[in-house]
């Protein structure tokens, strides 16, 4: 029943996610990108949801699998506002999002892998959602990436989030090289970030810095 149990509070979970966002969207406390960001930091803790309840990898793939429908839908009609951009900065980077919980979640419940997995989820999550906020106040050191612009700022949160999510993993697992190892995914996953465009990087970023992490344990 626990796999039950974790369908339900997943998409409770989600759904009340989107729906406070919508709310203070609605009373002016959010801005569109600030809405958007608030729903992406707060969806990756998901993951934690689906470390406690599922037991079986199909009934934890059920609700990204679901999301990816309907986050397609929303993309494609507006359904979900407070999750969209609108005009020009529309890109598809909330249907990767759940294409990477998705992937990771049949990759890394089948093998005993989901700490692996949280890293990557956690580092897309807080990390860029850090990324855009710190940015947008504080952002005063600009890159120029393709047609547009990213700041240092905040690909120094993406950095600090992957660092610290995989240093508490790798030290969990009594690595005596979990700091330099944590270095690397830190780096390496601010560079995915700083250098994918168009939403593209919720897909890069986690896959990416699952991959690295998983590769750096077997070292």
């Amino acid at each position: 029943m626990n796999n039950v149990y974790g369908l339900i509070v997943s998409f409770a979970y989600i759904f009340v996610i989107i729906g406070i966002s919508t709310v203070l969207s609605a009373k002016k406390i959010f801005n569109g990108e600030s809405s958007r960001k608030f729903i992406h930091i707060m969806v990756s803790n998901w993951w934690f949801i689906a470390m406690f309840f599922f037991d079986n990898v199909w009934m934890a793939a059920i609700t990204p699998a679901a999301f990816v429908i309907i986050n397609t839908y929303s993309y494609k009609n507006q359904t979900f506002k407070a999750m969209e951009r609108d005009g020009s900065k529309k890109d598809l980077g909330t249907v990767y999002y759940v294409i990477s919980l998705l992937i990771l979640t049949l990759v890394t419940f089948t093998r005993g892998l989901e700490a692996i997995g949280a890293i990557g989820i956690l580092t897309m999550g807080y990390g860029d959602g850090f990324a855009a906020v710190v940015g947008e106040k504080f952002g005063n050191t600009k890159i120029k990436i393709g047609s547009g612009f990213k700041s240092i700022e905040g690909s120094l949160m993406v950095f600090f989030f992957g660092f610290a999510i995989s240093g508490f993993v790798f030290a969990s697992m009594g690595d005596a090289w979990w700091g330099v190892k944590a270095l690397c995914v830190g780096v390496v996953s601010a560079a995915l970030e700083l250098y994918t465009k168009d939403g593209f990087d919720n897909i890069t970023l986690p896959l990416g810095a699952s991959l690295l992490s998983y590769l750096l344990m077997l070292v």
